[in-house]
């Protein structure tokens, strides 16, 4: 179970609080932001809710005031004596914008990756069809291991993150059908090139290291695959981009 920091709900139209509802199944989206330190900071804000609003408008539950609705609200709840390590969501249907904050968990070198016959639907956006996901997460230790998402032999992401793959010091990602999330386009960014390509589960085994990069796990390089005796080679991209996160990290500016 989740242990929640804290939990609200609010109708979207007035900001009225009502009993707290997570949303999970809804039509509708959410985003999952890393907040911490002291006073607070929230990394990649700007573009987390941004990527919220668009998909907001695709989901047909957007409003005008929305951005400046979700400002108030993280305002009126961020305690200024805290010192965070947390992952916000926000969530939000046509009736009801929920937050909640939970406890970030680090991720250890020891993780493995558990390859299941499982889809998002409507991949490209983080939107809240999450219930079949979430029963297999919550069966798992969170800081040693993730689900991988697989269709048709092929894998895409994890419950949880985007995956990067490593052969010959070349970096690979799928091409399509998974939602590009806000540190996947930051690392985008600082690689000089990604190649777009089908990872099939039979070609898993040639790869050197298989990373994880998201809001929630950071930078986790996978251990193994044991399903398939799949083992790291080494961790020399995990160190790059591990490098490339701790400047983004020093570079965030306060919440306010």
């Amino acid at each position: 179970m989740v242990n929640y920091l804290l939990k609200k709900s609010y109708q979207l139209k007035d900001l009225k609080e009502i009993e707290f509802n997570d949303l999970w199944g809804d039509h509708g989206v959410f985003t999952t932001m890393w907040l911490f330190d002291k006073p607070s900071k929230i990394l990649f804000f700007k573009e987390h809710i941004n990527n919220l609003i668009i998909s907001a408008k695709a989901y047909s539950v957007f409003k005008k005031s929305l951005k400046t609705d979700i400002l108030n609200i993280l305002k009126e709840n961020l305690n200024s004596k805290i010192k965070y390590n947390h992952l916000l969501r926000i969530a939000l249907n046509k009736k009801t914008l929920s937050i909640s904050l939970r406890k970030r968990i680090k991720p250890n070198l020891n993780f493995d990756l558990r390859l299941v016959n499982l889809k998002r639907l409507k991949p490209e956006f983080k939107n809240l069809k999450y219930k079949e996901i979430l029963k297999y997460l919550s069966k798992l230790d969170n800081s040693k291991a993730d689900i991988g998402l697989c269709t048709n032999n092929k894998i895409f992401e994890t419950g949880t993150s985007n995956l990067l793959f490593i052969k010959n010091n070349k970096v690979y990602s799928p091409i399509n059908k998974f939602y590009k999330g806000i540190t996947y386009k930051f690392f985008r960014s600082k690689i000089k090139k990604i190649i777009k390509k089908d990872i099939l589960i039979n070609s898993l085994k040639e790869f050197d290291e298989i990373i994880l990069i998201g809001s929630g796990k950071g930078v986790a390089s996978v251990k193994t695959i044991n399903q398939i005796k799949w083992k790291r080679k080494n961790l020399k991209f995990y160190n790059i981009l591990s490098r490339h996160y701790k400047s983004a990290i020093s570079n965030c500016k306060r919440f306010s």
